[in-house]
């Protein structure tokens, strides 16, 4: 029982310690993922001049309605992405893309981080 008080101490006395020496890992901070729509599609897709039609928003995403421009075939397609990175990408109803927008999986998506209270920029080395 002694063993574990004292672990539990030495514990709380080291989160003390990173907290002194690292007081900004404790800062609240929001990731942004930024995708450029049209041009991912092309890329998943092909096709030309993609365009939003539509969208939708509700607690856990934001949905796409896309169609080609200008085609006497024109795709369309639905762009769903989580709040939480996750996309799926349907087009003509065959999926295309399912999973995480946050591995580097497309040169069309970035992410972004900023300071939660401030709204600043965070720059990772």
């Amino acid at each position: 029982m002694n063993d574990q008080h004292d672990l539990q101490a030495e514990l709380a006395d080291l989160i003390e310690l990173d907290d002194a020496i690292f007081p900004e890992w404790n800062e609240p901070i929001v990731c942004r993922v930024e995708v450029d729509l049209p041009g991912w599609l092309t890329q998943l897709a092909g096709g030309k001049e993609w365009e939003v039609y539509s969208e939708d928003e509700d607690e856990t995403c934001i949905s796409f309605a896309m169609r080609e421009k200008a085609t006497k075939t024109a795709k369309v397609a639905e762009v769903t992405l989580y709040h939480n990175g996750y996309a799926v990408v349907d087009v003509d109803g065959k999926a295309l893309f399912d999973g995480t927008l946050t591995s580097g999986t497309s040169e069309c998506a970035h992410l972004t981080y900023y300071h939660a209270d401030s709204g600043e920029p965070v720059t990772l080395n």
